[in-house]
């Protein structure tokens, strides 16, 4: 399912305009992004939690000239699903 399909479920479950639900998942996203930026988690209740980790700087290899490089530290957005979402799921 890409975004227009996502976007035209949500507004026929939510009964409303595509063009409003497109701006619903907008703003969602965008709450998101700006939560996760300052380092804070969002926790929905059956869902699930969005959060930030953290990877330590760290070396790799050039799988082409097998030469060693250096990886910066980063931060990466990671999703934990919540158990009622897994049950769901199975």
């Amino acid at each position: 399912m890409n975004k227009a399909e996502f976007v035209g479920a949500v507004a026929e479950k939510c009964k409303m305009s595509k063009s409003q639900a497109a701006e619903a998942v907008d703003a969602m996203v965008e709450v998101l992004k700006k939560a996760l930026k300052k380092g804070e988690s969002v926790t929905l209740v059956g869902f699930g939690t969005f959060s930030v980790r953290k990877r330590a700087a760290r070396e790799g290899r050039n799988p082409r000239t097998g030469q060693t490089i250096k990886i910066k530290a980063s931060k990466t957005p990671v999703f934990k699903a919540g158990k009622a979402f897994k049950d769901a799921v199975n």
